[in-house]
């Protein structure tokens, strides 16, 4: 029984399972591997460590989350194939790439699908949205933990200005590798280009691409302030990002764990949204002060109508206009 016990123990460990030895009634612990690809001075790496102490503390210690940046598990389509799986790992993610399971879910993460915090926390009481995440968990065995982190609205940083559409034209950008986002910015203008994000600085500096699209908290914390020189503020994308991990690993964790996993994700993402758009302002001044010229005199109406081509090229404009509905817009 003893060798029995023995050989179980690196197959319950693979799945997150730790067995607390010692007396009767010892509790199980687990543990989840969570993965992200920004640096550890982004406002986002932050909100995660305070998401895992606030879990470990309400679980007592049952539920523990080991935090990992720039993407030190993997790339992040490669960990989302091992949640699938089933392993006891998280990674934070968008509604593009989860698109590539449920297509329709993509529109989460097109251009100008919404304009505020608030339009984003009303998602979660979406019908339309909520069929979707039961599908990504039943069918695809992702399970969404909340939503509720948003890194801002994205823009253009590139090495001359942009007011319009017009001025993308031949400019390869990179965009993560999902079709909504690479229709996207296809039709805003630009030459989509997908890219890991670890890999963007050095394709700037050898000129392999012409520019990238991002919220302004990745910008410091990338140095892309060395290697571009405008912020052209088009606001085509307001970043939601989803914290995702195994619906096999997440069904096998007590209630009172789920539940504790789901209410502290939620707190620190909507803690961490606020205060990322709090600090826009200043870190644009910071950027400023480094040398970077920021560019406002867009024309939105212009790249909102350009926009509308990514819905119709993917075939979700149905899917767009159902959730839209739902938040009264």
């Amino acid at each position: 029984m003893r060798n029995l016990k023995r050989k179980m123990l690196p197959l319950l460990a693979a799945v997150g399972l730790a067995v607390t030895a010692g007396q009767a009634g010892a509790q199980d612990t687990y543990t989840l591997r969570f993965n992200h690809v920004l640096g550890p001075s982004e406002p986002f790496h932050e909100g995660f460590m305070n998401w895992a102490k606030r879990v470990e503390e309400r679980t007592n210690g049952g539920l523990k989350m080991e935090i990992y940046h720039s993407a030190q598990l993997g790339v992040e389509e490669d960990i989302i194939e091992q949640i699938r799986q089933g392993a006891n790992v998280g990674q934070n993610t968008d509604s593009a790439r989860l698109g590539n399971y449920v297509p329709s879910i993509a529109v989460m993460n097109g251009p100008y699908f919404v304009s505020s915090l608030d339009d984003v926390w009303k998602l979660s009481e979406s019908p339309t949205v909520e069929k979707w995440e039961e599908e990504l968990a039943t069918q695809h065995g992702l399970k969404v933990v909340c939503f509720d982190w948003v890194q801002g609205f994205r823009h253009f940083f590139t090495n001359k200005p942009i007011r319009t559409p017009d001025d993308l034209a031949g400019l390869r950008i990179r965009t993560p590798p999902a079709p909504i986002w690479q229709e996207s910015i296809r039709a805003i203008g630009a030459a989509p280009t997908a890219m890991a994000f670890g890999d963007m600085y050095p394709a700037l500096q050898q000129q392999a691409i012409d520019g990238v699209e991002l919220v302004y908290a990745n910008i410091p914390g990338g140095r892309f302030y060395e290697v571009l020189k405008y912020a052209n503020e088009t606001k085509h994308i307001m970043l939601i990002n989803f914290q995702v991990v195994s619906s096999q690993w997440f069904n096998g964790l007590p209630a009172e764990y789920q539940t504790a996993l789901v209410e502290e994700c939620s707190a620190a993402g909507r803690e961490t949204s606020q205060r990322i758009q709090d600090m826009a302002e200043t870190i644009k001044a910071d950027l400023q002060s480094k040398g970077m010229e920021v560019v406002t005199d867009v024309d939105i109406e212009a790249f909102k109508a350009a926009g509308e081509k990514a819905y119709e090229t993917l075939g979700i404009t149905d899917a767009k206009s159902a959730v839209q509905a739902e938040l009264g817009n």
